[in-house]
C-alpha cells in the first residue's frame, strides 16, 4: 500500500547515549511532524544506537529540503549517520538474472500484484532466456552477453549495465540469480543498494551442483541467504535467511525445488525490507526493523 503524501522514514545510527529518542521526537515535533511508528535498538557490544521512525509532516507547505536542513544540526550534535527517505516514493528497481528464473518470476509476480510497491524499468541478463517473460510484463529486457569473461569484456559489459542504472535512475539492483561476479568497482558504486541471493547450507557447499552435494552429505536443512553485495563474494551483510527441513526420502531434484522456493522467500523479504527503509548496516551485520 502506498504511503500518504508527506510521509517520511528517518533511519539513523550513532553512539548510544541517553536522550536520543527524546531529542529526535522533539526535533520532529518542531518540524510539524506526527510520528506514525518508531523502533530502536541499542547494540551493547558496539555501543551503537539504531532507530527507524516513520512520520508524517502535517504542514502541507513543508518540503523535504526544509526537513533535512532542520535535522542536520541535531545529527551533527549527536554524531549521527542518518537518512530520510520519502515513504511515498515508489523505488525503481533493476532486476538482473542469468539462466535460473525462479527469483525473477517471483519478484515480477509480487510487483504485478502490488506486494512490492516498486517500479521495474528494466531487466538485465547475460542470456536471452527470459526475454518473453519480461515482455509479458512490458518491461524492457537488456541482453548483455559475456561470451568470454576477461577483464576487458567484463568491464565493457558492466559499463553497459551502469549506463542502464544511470539512465533509469535505479534505486536498487537485485541480483535475482545473476551468475556473474561483479567487479570491485561495480560493488563500490552499488554499496548499500545491491542485494544478492545465494544458497546457504549447514554445512556449506560451494561450486557446481550444490544441491547434489547437499544430497550426498545427507543434510537435514537447506536454506538461502539474501545479503548486500560487497567485494567479498557472498559475504556481504546478511539481510534475511530462510531454511526448510528436508529428509532422507528426498532426491537432489526435490532439494533443488525446495531450495528455489526458499531462495524466492528470502530474497523477496530482503528486497521489501530494504525498500521500506527497515535495514541499517551495522559493520558486517545488519539491524532489520521488521
Amino acid at each position: 500500500m502506498a504511503a500518504p503524501a508527506n510521509s517520511y522514514i528517518l533511519k539513523l545510527s550513532c553512539p548510544d547515549q541517553p536522550g536520543i529518542v527524546n531529542a529526535v521526537s522533539a526535533a520532529l515535533l518542531e518540524c510539524g511532524a506526527n510520528i506514525v511508528d518508531s523502533a530502536q535498538f541499542g547494540d551493547r557490544r558496539t555501543a551503537q544506537f539504531f532507530m527507524r521512525t516513520h512520520f508524517q509532516l502535517l504542514a502541507s507547505d513543508a518540503t523535504y529540503d526544509d526537513l533535512c536542513a532542520k535535522f542536520e544540526p541535531l545529527a551533527q550534535r549527536w554524531g549521527m549517520q542518518w537518512q530520510i527517505g520519502d515513504a511515498s516514493h515508489k523505488p525503481r528497481v533493476l532486476l538482473m538474472v542469468s539462466k535460473f528464473g525462479h527469483c525473477l518470476n517471483d519478484l515480477l509476480f509480487r510487483y504485478r500484484t502490488g506486494q512490492l510497491n516498486i517500479e521495474i524499468p528494466a531487466i538485465v541478463s547475460n542470456h536471452k532466456d527470459f526475454y518473453q517473460l519480461a515482455a509479458s510484463y512490458n518491461i524492457p529486457y537488456h541482453h548483455f552477453p559475456l561470451l568470454k569473461a576477461t577483464p576487458e569484456s567484463k568491464a565493457a559489459q558492466e559499463a553497459k549495465i551502469w549506463d542502464v542504472i544511470q539512465d533509469q535512475a535505479i534505486d536498487l539492483v537485485v541480483l535475482a540469480r545473476y551468475m556473474q561476479v561483479l567487479s570491485a568497482d561495480m560493488c563500490e558504486k552499488l554499496a548499500g543498494r545491491a542485494i544478492n541471493i545465494h544458497h546457504s547450507f549447514l554445512p556449506s557447499f560451494k561450486g557446481a551442483g550444490p544441491y547434489q552435494q547437499a544430497y550426498d552429505r545427507g543434510v537435514k536443512l537447506i536454506g538461502a541467504t539474501a545479503h548486500y553485495v560487497t567485494t567479498d563474494l557472498d559475504e556481504g551483510p546478511i539481510i534475511e535467511q530462510a531454511v526448510e527441513r528436508v529428509d532422507h526420502a528426498m532426491d537432489p531434484d526435490d532439494l533443488t525445488m525446495i531450495g528455489r522456493d526458499v531462495e524466492c522467500v528470502a530474497l523477496s523479504r530482503a528486497v521489501k525490507w530494504h525498500l521500506e527503509h527497515r535495514v541499517i548496516i551495522n559493520g558486517h551485520r545488519t539491524v532489520v526493523f521488521r
